[in-house]
């Protein structure tokens, strides 16, 4: 699936928020699930995806990423929350 994602990964629900931009949503996951990443994810353990947003192009992907990024953390979970409410790992469809 080679399109550009913004998405949103966790450690846990409720636990620490990762928000990030791709053009290969099931790859990038393969390389949190695996701590493939250096940095963030790998030292939180964030590997579960709870959000996700597909665009055309990866300039939308990246504005879309930004105004995700300046909101509070209880709107970022909301986000979530009304997408997948009971946090389950949305990779496991891919």
């Amino acid at each position: 699936m080679k399109q550009p994602a913004v998405y949103i990964v966790t450690n846990k629900h409720n636990g620490t928020l990762y928000i990030g931009v791709t053009s290969n949503l099931p790859q990038r996951m393969y390389q949190h699930k695996n701590s493939l990443i250096e940095g963030f994810t790998q030292k939180y353990k964030c590997a579960l995806l709870v959000y996700y947003e597909v665009y055309e192009t990866m300039v939308e992907t990246i504005v879309r990423e930004k105004q995700i990024k300046t909101k509070s953390r209880i709107t970022k979970l909301i986000l979530s929350e009304q997408q997948n409410p009971h946090w389950k790992d949305l990779s496991e469809n891919f």
